[in-house]
């Protein structure tokens, strides 16, 4: 079957779909995105991945006039269109078409709208979880707002490049002192020999991720402590279990970073408890 996108209003074979040479996304990564799961044809936290869309758009100064409810009919589309039912769609907003020149046009334009999606199997992320995966430690160097969701993302694709190298699934990018930020595509997790999660704060230094606020709300539920505090390189290697979370990987284990074993080499029960939770969360449409 001829998979579909969507661009600017029209719905067109993903083959031939396209944006203009000047679009500013293009020219600039003038332009925010999002990611999204959809798991038995229901999108999982959708609402936050709008009102974390919302936020980006107002910090870089894009009026995107498009209610929530028209994207979301354009969201039910897109997977009606290609006979999804499980998913990952992705939408780009961008400030739009203009003659190459830094500053915002002069005159307004109207924002680029693009969607579109894939497959997903979440059995396979399942069978990830059972083994867990490997990470490596890379210097961060992405801009002072890594809070906006933008499409500027040379500094992780290339730190990915690095993991993918080396045979790792993920790399967990460090500030001075060997401080981890948070992964390219994830955000980073470490539990304490008593049981407590540790994860940065949510700065300009990170991605508030939004699988990371129901990982939090779940950890709540289960009275698990949480604190979100800077931590080390040093710290995850004495650390009892690591994981990362993300909206395509859910929560995954960590058991290597680098050379060395986190714990005993295996998913802990800790982040399978938290896994389980989360899906039975996002399931359930808590």
């Amino acid at each position: 079957m001829t998979r579909v996108a969507y661009v600017n209003g029209a719905y067109v074979p993903h083959a031939l779909a396209s944006v203009h040479i000047e679009d500013r996304g293009y020219q600039f990564a003038d332009a925010i995105y999002e990611v999204c799961l959809v798991v038995g044809g229901r999108y999982w936290d959708l609402a936050d991945h709008l009102a974390r869309m919302r936020r980006s758009l107002n910090a870089i100064e894009i009026d995107f006039t498009m209610t929530d409810a028209a994207l979301k009919a354009v969201l039910r589309e897109i997977l009606r269109r290609n006979r999804l039912s499980d998913a990952l769609v992705y939408f780009q907003i961008s400030r739009g078409v203009a003659a190459r020149n830094h500053p915002f046009p002069d005159s307004p334009v109207p924002p680029s709208l693009i969607v579109t999606t894939r497959r997903f199997n979440l059995n396979d992320s399942d069978q990830l979880a059972e083994t867990g995966m490997r990470v490596i430690s890379q210097p961060d160097t992405r801009w002072g707002r890594v809070d906006i969701k933008t499409v500027g993302l040379l500094p992780n694709v290339l730190a990915k490049q690095a993991a993918k190298r080396a045979g790792a699934g993920e790399a967990w990018l460090l500030r001075e002192d060997d401080r981890v930020t948070e992964g390219c595509s994830s955000n980073a997790w470490i539990v304490t020999d008593d049981g407590s999660l540790i994860t940065h704060p949510k700065t300009n230094e990170i991605l508030g991720g939004v699988t990371r606020e129901t990982v939090l709300a779940c950890a709540r539920d289960l009275q698990i402590p949480i604190q979100e505090t800077p931590f080390t390189v040093k710290d995850v290697k004495g650390a009892r279990e690591a994981f990362v979370s993300s909206a395509t990987g859910l929560v995954m284990p960590v058991v290597k970073i680098d050379a060395a074993t986190i714990g005993d080499g295996a998913p802990g029960s800790v982040t399978l408890k938290l896994r389980e939770a989360y899906k039975k969360r996002a399931i359930q449409g808590v």
